[in-house]
């Protein structure tokens, strides 16, 4: 089952996905050549919505995907992608007024919601940190420090920690702030504290002052005291100011995700005590998720809530997340069940979640593997990083346990 051929055929697949499928797909179908930048929603049937309206976090993703492919592959077609997402953030995203970004612009760029979104932000961050690793564009990261900054001077919460979910496009309080309409309107959330981890992890590999080493210390910790919960080894998902649970709602998805993103965080932070009580928290997600929330054929649910029920439907993320996510866990225990569970994950993703038709991935199967057709195929939430970073992810991965067997 993980002899070396097996683990070599699979990195020869996510390559193959991830240039040929994903990749190819961006450059191909979604540079709006009429208003600039990308178009903001293709339908699942390939019909693209020239008027729709754009998401900040769409044109981030896109950023940070081909920004990582240049990085890695030193391909200037990917360069060319690159470049065109950073120039539309900059001008048709980026309040000169206020700094920040705005939520939504429409099709030829004015602000539809100006408000900043914490989440938006720390996209960018993540985007415009992976954009100075692959070209070495001092302004970029001059520009994700800005933002760090405005993240830290406006959303803290410096009674009771965390960060604030949104403000208003002047950076004063807001009560509008919810991601999209499957979120509750809360203070804070487990999604944008995981995202905010995740931008400045990135940004710390860039630029390593104290202050920011020690917020990525404090996200760690804030994951681990007050987001995971040690009752059952879930995220806890919606919160009040004073961090009282709002819901007792699970999303799969994001625990196996955030699972391997704090582990992740730790390394880079390079502090050992962190490191062991992330891995631990990190390997009890990872068993709880193959338990509780992994269908037979290996497919990931999308949530459960406190009776027990299950949506059981599967989105493309949560899989692309579960990948990852179940390779982490092997590495940090050698537990055979895990590695068996990323091949399965991949399996079903390939069987399933690709489009073999229209390329790209489906964003939503049923149970039984049917596509949700009502769904779009490209839109302010359907963006090329969970599967592109899915991939990187894999290929890196695969390539260390490879060596590992080489050697043995």
């Amino acid at each position: 089952m993980n002899d070396q051929l097996t683990l070599e055929r699979w990195r020869a697949e996510l390559e193959k996905e991830l240039k040929s499928n994903i990749l190819g797909f961006w450059m191909k179908h979604t540079i709006d050549e009429r208003n600039g930048g990308f178009v903001g929603e293709i339908g699942s049937d390939m019909s693209i919505k020239p008027d729709a309206d754009k998401g900040l976090v769409l044109n981030a993703r896109i950023l940070w995907t081909f920004a990582t492919a240049y990085r890695v592959y030193q391909d200037e077609a990917y360069r060319t992608i690159a470049d065109r997402a950073y120039e539309e953030l900059g001008q048709r995203f980026r309040d000169r007024k206020h700094g920040g970004l705005y939520w939504i612009v429409d099709a030829f760029g004015h602000p539809v919601q100006d408000k900043k979104q914490v989440y938006g932000q720390a996209f960018v961050i993540y985007a415009l940190s992976e954009y100075f690793r692959a070209t070495g564009s001092e302004e970029a990261l001059s520009w994700a420090k800005e933002l760090y900054r405005l993240i830290e001077k406006h959303a803290w919460d410096s009674v009771h920690r965390g960060y604030i979910e949104a403000l208003a496009g002047d950076w004063t309080e807001t009560n509008d702030l919810s991601l999209s309409g499957k979120d509750l309107n809360e203070r804070k959330s487990m999604n944008t504290h995981l995202h905010v981890l995740e931008a400045y992890t990135n940004l710390y590999r860039a630029w390593k002052p104290e202050g920011l080493r020690m917020k990525l210390a404090e996200l760690i910790d804030i994951h681990l005291e007050l987001i995971v919960d040690s009752n059952n080894n879930h995220f806890k998902l919606f919160f009040d100011d004073e961090w009282n649970s709002k819901t007792e709602q699970v999303s799969y998805g994001h625990d196996i995700e955030g699972s391997w993103l704090l582990c992740e965080a730790a390394e880079v932070l390079g502090d050992d005590a962190r490191i062991r009580k992330v891995n631990e928290a990190a390997y009890a997600m990872a068993e709880a998720t193959l338990a509780e929330g992994t269908d037979s054929d290996g497919g990931i649910y999308n949530e459960a809530d406190g009776k027990g029920h299950i949506d059981d439907s599967k989105d493309w993320w949560p899989q692309a997340e579960a990948m990852v996510g179940f390779l982490n866990a092997y590495q940090l225990s050698g537990n055979e069940a895990m590695l068996r569970a990323a091949m399965k994950s991949w399996s079903f993703t390939k069987t399933f979640i690709i489009d073999d038709e229209n390329g790209e991935w489906h964003w939503q199967v049923s149970r039984d593997g049917v596509p949700n057709r009502s769904y779009a195929k490209v839109d302010r939430w359907k963006c090329p990083y969970h599967n592109s970073r899915a991939c990187f992810e894999g290929l890196e991965r695969l390539a260390h346990l490879i060596q590992r067997r080489n050697h043995s």
